[in-house]
């Protein structure tokens, strides 16, 4: 009996240290199957049939939410799943229960696990804003107070348009798309329990991606993961501040283990900056990949479905920005449209990751960034890595040449064998562009700048973007928001336009108190504009809303008789997309960041 006791014991103890958020030393790669409005592309049959490339890469695929929406239950319309109405109908736009379980039992024969894009922030009414459906399937029921709506928060903006709940206040920030539950009462939290057995139980998901964790207390994400037990679980806490990750990490702590990864929001805006424009040494700041104590917990990408949408998308240098965060500790989430595009280039570097042995928890032994360029060694359980990004230098001695493209090189250590990344054949759908098109010319002694839009402005004909430069003297773009007047000059292959400003001398006006100095372009809006951050100036600068990507004239010394020196510019803190935005302009269905609120447009 004591034998038998023993042993029940150490089964328990078992259970409880596999759910402590994220696998310790895990060594896999991960993919996000689907974009938005990737209904072909991510229908549970299409991913069905790629599982046999798809499970030699990756061993976690995350998908969208499977259950049924009231859109599909009403018309069979298509939406995303984050207007989450049914917990245990899983027919949706993506397939039917069945197709669903054949792809998850499909990639999980062949070594690869499913989580699901788990939606319980908020809740989709049937029929009406409020009335959740009760539901049954086999063991597992959801009843609703459809009543009093006590499920619901008081605070939630239904309460100003018609309808009384009675719950408690929001313990997180509010979502205005549909009703906000409150995860302090019980019926919530066992029908979200109730929920969460049912998609590992009998869907068989590995685990999940919690939506918009900001919209309730940490503690909650921490309390259904210790009942559920996923082996995998990763909120999206959409934040660049690291402490904040941090201290949302720390709040799903249930007795003692934290019970859930994050996103690393941190490093995204890192990378945006450091291969976007060029800012190099942002990539030394404190991540949570790169932080020891979190690494385990860090969840790292460079795009996802929402940020490829809009202003905090990287445009540029994909590939090197993915050799990142394939190099680094932390789980490496690849995007759909990049492994689309680039598939041969990702998955050399995949393999060269998994040659090494880099885990979630390797260690870093240099981080060096220079002017030039990014310098990154790691260690991994079968040796070292060293990652060169842009134009910087390094000693290659004791390493040999893994993989290289547009702005990286990687290298791993002598002895390392490597031939699977050699044996790549497949090439890439598209060819990362290296240099500034061809239409944007810099006269001798002119003093300009590119800027390329990006698709999610909306440019009307009558519209302009203009441009406001400055420094501690002057400022060279009338003194007047919002500034100069910039010329289209062409579209990028890319299919953005292109526009340039140049400056006119009879623009220049003294400025008075200006404390910094930099470069913003805008829509030309004189109020409300759409516009970059503070960004640093450089001659002749090909920018992104990232900042200075290229230069269209290398070679140009002369800053005309204008004195502008080149300096890091007094930056303003990034808002969730990098860039303001107008609410009232977004198309219905977009989802964006509000005074680092996330909103759906409805």
């Amino acid at each position: 009996m004591k034998k038998i006791f023993t042993s029940l014991l150490l089964f328990v103890a078992s259970l409880t240290l596999s759910a402590q958020g994220w696998p310790a030393n895990y060594d896999g790669v991960m993919l996000q199957g689907f974009y938005w409005d990737s209904y072909s592309d991510s229908k549970w049959s299409q991913l069905t049939g790629q599982a046999e490339e798809l499970s030699q890469y990756f061993k976690l695929i995350w998908v969208p939410n499977s259950g049924k929406t009231d859109a599909y239950y009403s018309s069979k319309s298509n939406t995303m799943g984050y207007d989450p109405c049914f917990w245990l109908d899983h027919e949706s736009c993506w397939g039917t229960e069945a197709q669903l379980k054949e792809m998850i039992t499909t990639f999980k024969d062949k070594g690869t696990d499913i989580i699901e894009d788990v939606v319980i922030n908020h809740k989709n009414g049937r029929g009406s804003w409020v009335h959740f459906p009760d539901e049954t399937n086999g063991a597992y029921s959801v009843t609703w107070d459809n009543t009093n709506y006590s499920g619901i928060c008081k605070t939630d903006e239904c309460n100003q348009n018609g309808y009384t709940t009675t719950g408690a206040d929001d313990t997180g920030d509010d979502f205005p798309g549909y009703r906000d539950l409150d995860h302090t009462n019980a019926t919530v939290q066992q029908n979200v329990k109730t929920y969460l057995k049912y998609l590992l139980n009998e869907l068989r998901y590995a685990g999940f991606r919690y939506d918009m964790v900001k919209g309730y207390k940490a503690e909650y994400t921490g309390l259904y993961n210790k009942d559920a037990q996923p082996t995998y679980s990763v909120g999206e806490y959409w934040d660049g501040d690291v402490s904040k990750v941090k201290a949302w990490i720390d709040g799903t702590k249930q007795d003692g283990f934290i019970q859930s990864a994050a996103f690393d929001f941190p490093l995204k805006y890192k990378l945006n900056a450091a291969l976007g424009g060029k800012q190099w040494s942002q990539l030394k700041e404190a991540v949570l990949a790169n932080t020891v104590d979190y690494a385990r917990y860090a969840v790292t990408f460079v795009d996802n479905h929402d940020t490829y949408r809009e202003n905090s998308r990287l445009f540029y240098n994909v590939c090197a920005a993915n050799a990142l965060i394939l190099s680094m500790p932390g789980t490496p989430c690849l995007f759909l449209p990049h492994w689309q595009a680039y598939k041969g280039s990702l998955k050399k570097l995949i393999l060269a990751r998994k040659a090494v042995g880099i885990t979630n928890q390797s260690t870093i032994d240099e981080a060096t960034a220079s002017a030039d360029g990014f310098v990154l060694k790691v260690t991994g359980t079968a040796g070292k890595l060293m990652l060169v990004l842009g134009e910087a230098t390094a000693t290659t001695t004791g390493y040999q040449l893994a993989t290289e493209g547009v702005n990286y090189k990687l290298y791993v250590s002598d002895g390392v064998d490597i031939s699977a990344v050699s044996a790549v054949t497949d090439t890439d759908a598209k060819q990362e562009v290296n240099k500034v098109p061809s239409f944007c010319t810099v006269a001798d002694g002119e003093m300009c700048a590119f800027f390329e839009v990006p698709a999610s402005w909306d440019m009307s004909a009558s519209q302009v973007v203009k441009c406001w430069c400055w420094d501690k003297q002057y400022n060279y773009t009338t003194g007047a928001w919002p500034g100069s007047a910039c010329v289209k000059v062409g579209t990028a292959d890319n299919g953005n336009a292109v526009w340039k400003w140049t400056f006119k001398e009879s623009e220049k006006k003294t400025a008075t108190g200006n404390t910094d100095e930099g470069i913003i372009f805008n829509d030309g809006k004189s109020s409300d504009a759409i516009q970059t951050d503070n960004l640093v100036f450089e001659n002749a600068g090909y920018y992104t809303v990232n900042g200075a990507w290229r230069n269209a004239k290398t070679d140009a010394t002369a800053i005309n008789t204008i004195r502008h020196t080149p300096v890091v510019a007094t930056s303003q803190a990034y808002d969730m997309l990098g860039r303001k935005v107008e609410p009232t302009t977004q198309r219905k269905g977009t989802i964006y960041i509000q005074n680092g609120k996330k909103y759906l447009k409805n």
